[in-house]
């Protein structure tokens, strides 16, 4: 099951884990989208893997299978992962 962490890595925006614009990598290292294809243009800055759109969890089952609430923060921001 996916952690769905609550916050984009690189600016701190809220994600919620009900509606779109999240994107992570196959860490599940999340960001949102604005992110992902701006200044990290669709890499992951930690692994290098592909961002893709997070799915999202129905409202309903939020109560059995709660999101995340740690929220990661990279505390300079976030750079294009290297292509080398």
């Amino acid at each position: 099951m996916l952690e769905m962490r609550p916050n984009c890595e690189c600016c701190d925006r809220d994600l919620s884990p009900s509606t779109g614009g999240a994107m992570i990598c196959s860490f599940e290292c999340t960001f949102c989208a604005s992110c992902a294809k701006g200044v990290l243009q669709g890499k992951c800055p930690n692994c290098g893997g592909d961002l893709v759109p997070r799915p999202t969890r129905a409202p309903m089952l939020l109560g059995k299978f709660p999101a995340s609430t740690i929220r990661k923060v990279k505390p300079a921001g976030c750079v294009a992962a290297s292509t080398s």
